[in-house]
C-alpha cells in the first residue's frame, strides 16, 4: 500500500432530506478521478482507503454514506430518520457529489456492501464509470442475507446460537436481520445497546476465518456500534433496497466497463461464487481469487487491489 496521505480538500455536501454527506479529495488534483465506496452499510470511509491508490496518478474521492462517519445527521442518534436512507438515496448522492466536484467519469473502488453499491451505480450510470475495482464482492440477495444471518451457523454453531438467542424466542425462526433492526431501534437504550453488541460480536465471527484475525476495535465505540448496527440491519432487512438478484441479473449492463474482482477463498462472509457469477454475465471483468484471503483487504487481497488500480492508472 502507498504511504499515508492527507486530503487537499474536503467538505459536507447538502444532498437534501436534511442530509449532509462528508467528502474529501486526496492525491493529484489533475489525476484520474476515482471514488471510494465503503462497506457496512455504515462503516464510513477511513484513511486506510487512501493508501490503495497511487497519489501521483489518482484524484482520490472518499465520502461517508448517509448517516455514518462524518456525515450528518448520524444514524447513532435514534431520532435520525432512516426512511430517507436507501440505496436510491445513496446513488443520487453519488451523482450529486460527482457533479459538485466537476467529475465527468470516474473509477469506482468498493468493498463488501460498497461493491454492491458500486455495481448498482454502474448499472444505472454506465456512462459515468471508467472501471470498477471491487473486493469482498457481495450482491445483497436473499440467499446471501440468509447465509450471513442463519446458514453460516453451520460453520460457527456456538457463536451463531448466541447471535440467534439475542432476539426474543418468538423471532428466532424468522428474519434475524429484521428482528435485530427492531431491537436496535427499541425505545429502551439498554435494549438497543445489547442488540448492537450481539450483532457486532457476530460480525467479528463471520469475518474471522482467515488466519491472524483480531476483533475490530471500532465495535468497542458505543457511538460507532449504534450507528453501524442501525444502518446494517436497516439495509439487510430490506435486501439492500434492491429487487432480489437484480445486481446479478443486470450484470450485462456493465458491458464495455473493465473490472477486476478480488475475492478471498476463505471469505465466508461473501463467498466467491457471487463474484464468479458476475463474471459469467460481465465479460469485461476478471476475477482474481486470493487463496489465503478472507473478508477485507488482508492476506494479499489489498496487494491485488493496489495492483489492479496501478494497472488502470497506466491504461
Amino acid at each position: 500500500m502507498y504511504p499515508p496521505i492527507e486530503p487537499y480538500a474536503q467538505g459536507r455536501l447538502d444532498v437534501g432530506d436534511g442530509q449532509r454527506i462528508h467528502w474529501e479529495t486526496c492525491g493529484n488534483p489533475d489525476g484520474r478521478p476515482a471514488l471510494v465506496v465503503h462497506g457496512g452499510p455504515g462503516s464510513g470511509a477511513d484513511a486506510s482507503w487512501r493508501r490503495l491508490f497511487d497519489p501521483a496518478a489518482y484524484r482520490i474521492v472518499l465520502f461517508d454514506q448517509r448517516g455514518c462517519g462524518r456525515s450528518t445527521p448520524p444514524a447513532s442518534d435514534p431520532a435520525t430518520d432512516l426512511s430517507v436512507n436507501t440505496t436510491a438515496h445513496l446513488l443520487a448522492d453519488m451523482e450529486r457529489l460527482r457533479a459538485h466536484l466537476g467529475v465527468d467519469r470516474w473509477l469506482l473502488c468498493g468493498a463488501s456492501w460498497g461493491s454492491s453499491l458500486s455495481l448498482a451505480y454502474a448499472q444505472r450510470h454506465p456512462e459515468r464509470v471508467t472501471a470498477l475495482v471491487l473486493f469482498s464482492v457481495v450482491a445483497n440477495t436473499r440467499r446471501e442475507i440468509d447465509w450471513v444471518t442463519r446458514d453460516m451457523g453451520r460453520i460457527f454453531p456456538e457463536e451463531w446460537a448466541r447471535f440467534r438467542d439475542g432476539v426474543p424466542p418468538a423471532e428466532r425462526d424468522g428474519d434475524l436481520s429484521a428482528a435485530y433492526a427492531r431491537l436496535v431501534n427499541d425505545p429502551d437504550p439498554q435494549v438497543r445497546d445489547q442488540a448492537a453488541r450481539d450483532w457486532c460480536a457476530w460480525e467479528d465471527v463471520h469475518v474471522s476465518l482467515a488466519g491472524g484475525f483480531q476483533a475490530s476495535p471500532r465495535y468497542a465505540d458505543p457511538v460507532f456500534r449504534a450507528g453501524f448496527t442501525r444502518l446494517v440491519t436497516h439495509y439487510f432487512s430490506n435486501l439492500g433496497f434492491l429487487p432480489d438478484g437484480q445486481l446479478l441479473r443486470d450484470a450485462g449492463r456493465l458491458a464495455g466497463i473493465p473490472g477486476v474482482l478480488v475475492q478471498g477463498r476463505l471469505d465466508v462472509s461473501g463467498p466467491p461464487d457471487i463474484a464468479w457469477q458476475l463474471t459469467r454475465e460481465w465479460p469485461d471483468a476478471r476475477l482474481e481469487i486470493v487463496e489465503s484471503g478472507g473478508h477485507g483487504s488482508g492476506h494479499g487481497v489489498g496487494e491485488r487491489v493496489v495492483a489492479a488500480l496501478d494497472a488502470f492508472a497506466r491504461a
